[in-house]
C-alpha cells in the first residue's frame, strides 16, 4: 500500500475545514431568517392565531340588514321555508299547487283578501309566461309582495320650522306605544331637535311613569298630568308649552284601553280636536302602534282607530320575536295606511323606518341580509341607574300648573 503524498493530505484537510465552516455559517443564517418578523405568515413558521376579543369589549356592530334578517327568522320559518318546501315538492304548476299555496299564505297571517289578490296576479303572470317550473313562482311572489309593500311606503314628516311638529300616538295597551314614543323622541333628539313629550295616558299612573322614564332616556322634555286628569288638557298644555319654549317636535301619548271601548275612541277624538284648536293643522301625524304578534287582529284594530281619528301611519312593533310578520302584507293590501316604522326591540336604537326592499330581502333571502333583535326593557332599565333616571323626579312640567 503506497503512502499518501503530503500535498494531497493537506488538500483533503483544507477541504474538510472549509466544509465545516460553511455549514456553521449557513446554520446561523437560517436562524436569522426564522427570527425575521415580516408582519405576515411565514413558510417556515406557522401563522399566528387571530387575536381574540378582549373580555368585556363590545362586539363589532351589525348592520341594520343583518339585524333584520335575524329578527325575521320566525316569520321566515312560518312563511318562506314552507313555501320553499311546497315548491320543491311539486313538479308541475297545477290547481293542487295553487290550493296549497292559498292555504299556506292565509295560515301565515297574510290575510284572505291579500292572499287572493296575490294569487290572482301570480296566476296571470304564470299564464302569460306559460310557466311550468313551480320554483319560478317563488320569484314572482317575492316581486308581488315587494310591489304591494312599496305602494304603501311613506315616511313620518319632519318639522318644517314653522312651529312644532305635533305627532299624536294611539294604540291599545301592550302594543309597544310607550317604547315607540321614547324611541321616536330619541331619534329627533339625535337629529338636534328640541322634543317635548306629553304623558297623556292619565287613566293609568303606571303609564305616566313609564312615558316619563322613556322621555328622560331620550333627552326630551315632559309635560305630565295627574292620574285621572283630562288627557285633552295635557295635550293642550304640552302644545302651548312647546310653542312658548320653541320646541321642534311634540309627541302626545294617549290612553290605550281596548279599541272596542267607545268612550276611549270619543276621548281620542277630543284630544285630536283640542290639538287642532291650540295649533291649527295639528296633529300633523297620527301614528297607530300595532303589535305584529296579534296577526289579523291588528288589522281590525287599525280599522277602528282609523275610523275614529284618521290614522296617517302605522308603527309595527315586536317584529323581532314573532312568526306572524306576514301580517304586514295584509296591512299594506287591506288598509290605505302606510307602515312607516317597525320595532325590533326595546332599545333606543330599535325603531327603524320601514324600507320595503330591505324587509323583503330579509324575509325571502335571509342570511347576509337582515333586521335583527334589539335590546330589551330589562337592559334599558339597568342603564337607567347609570343615567340617574327616575320617574318621580320633580323636574318635569305638570299640566295645569303653569
Amino acid at each position: 500500500m503506497s503512502a499518501v503524498p503530503p500535498v494531497a493530505l493537506v488538500v483533503v484537510l483544507a477541504a474538510l475545514v472549509l466544509a465545516a465552516l460553511l455549514a456553521v455559517a449557513l446554520r446561523g443564517r437560517r436562524k436569522g431568517w426564522d427570527a425575521v418578523d415580516d408582519g405576515g405568515p411565514s413558510e417556515l413558521l406557522p401563522a399566528a392565531p387571530p387575536r381574540a376579543r378582549q373580555p368585556g369589549a363590545p362586539p363589532p356592530p351589525r348592520s341594520v340588514l343583518e339585524r333584520l334578517a335575524e329578527g325575521l327568522t320566525r316569520t321566515r320559518g312560518q312563511v318562506v321555508e314552507r313555501l320553499d318546501a311546497l315548491f320543491g315538492a311539486r313538479k308541475v304548476v297545477d290547481e293542487e299547487l295553487w290550493r296549497q299555496l292559498e292555504e299556506l299564505l292565509i295560515t301565515s297571517d297574510v290575510g284572505v283578501r291579500a292572499t287572493h289578490r296575490l294569487l290572482d296576479t301570480m296566476r296571470a303572470r304564470a299564464e302569460k309566461e306559460e310557466l311550468k317550473d313551480p320554483g319560478r313562482l317563488r320569484t314572482i311572489l317575492r316581486s308581488e309582495v315587494q310591489k304591494a309593500l312599496s305602494s304603501r311606503a311613506r315616511k313620518l314628516p319632519d318639522p318644517t320650522g314653522d312651529g312644532p311638529l305635533v305627532i299624536m300616538v294611539v294604540g291599545v295597551n301592550g302594543a309597544g306605544k310607550t317604547t315607540t314614543i321614547g324611541k321616536l323622541a330619541a331619534r329627533h333628539v339625535r337629529a338636534g331637535r328640541k322634543v317635548l313629550v306629553a304623558a297623556g295616558d292619565t287613566f293609568r299612573a303606571a303609564a305616566i311613569e313609564q312615558v316619563v322614564v322613556w322621555a328622560k332616556r331620550a333627552g326630551a322634555e315632559i309635560v305630565r298630568g295627574e292620574p285621572g286628569s283630562d288627557p285633552a288638557s295635557v295635550a293642550h298644555d304640552a302644545v302651548t308649552a312647546a310653542v312658548s319654549r320653541g320646541a321642534d317636535v311634540v309627541i302626545c301619548d294617549t290612553a290605550g284601553r281596548l279599541h272596542t271601548k267607545s268612550d276611549l275612541m270619543a276621548e281620542l277624538v277630543k284630544v285630536k280636536r283640542v290639538l287642532g284648536r291650540v295649533l291649527p293643522g295639528a296633529p300633523h301625524a297620527i301614528l297607530l302602534v300595532l303589535d305584529s304578534t296579534n296577526g289579523q287582529n291588528a288589522i281590525a284594530q287599525a280599522r277602528e282607530f282609523d275610523a275614529a281619528v284618521g290614522v296617517t301611519g302605522i308603527a309595527l312593533t315586536k317584529l323581532d320575536g314573532t312568526a306572524r310578520g306576514g301580517v304586514i302584507i295584509g296591512i299594506a293590501d287591506e288598509l290605505e295606511i302606510p307602515v312607516m316604522l317597525i320595532g325590533i326591540g326595546e332599545g333606543m336604537d330599535d325603531l327603524r323606518d320601514f324600507e320595503p326592499e330591505d324587509f323583503v330581502a330579509a324575509l325571502f333571502d335571509g342570511g347576509v341580509q337582515a333586521l335583527g333583535r334589539g335590546s330589551n326593557s330589562a337592559a334599558e332599565a339597568a342603564r337607567d341607574v347609570e343615567r340617574g333616571i327616575r320617574a318621580d323626579d320633580p323636574d318635569e312640567s305638570v299640566a295645569g300648573q303653569g
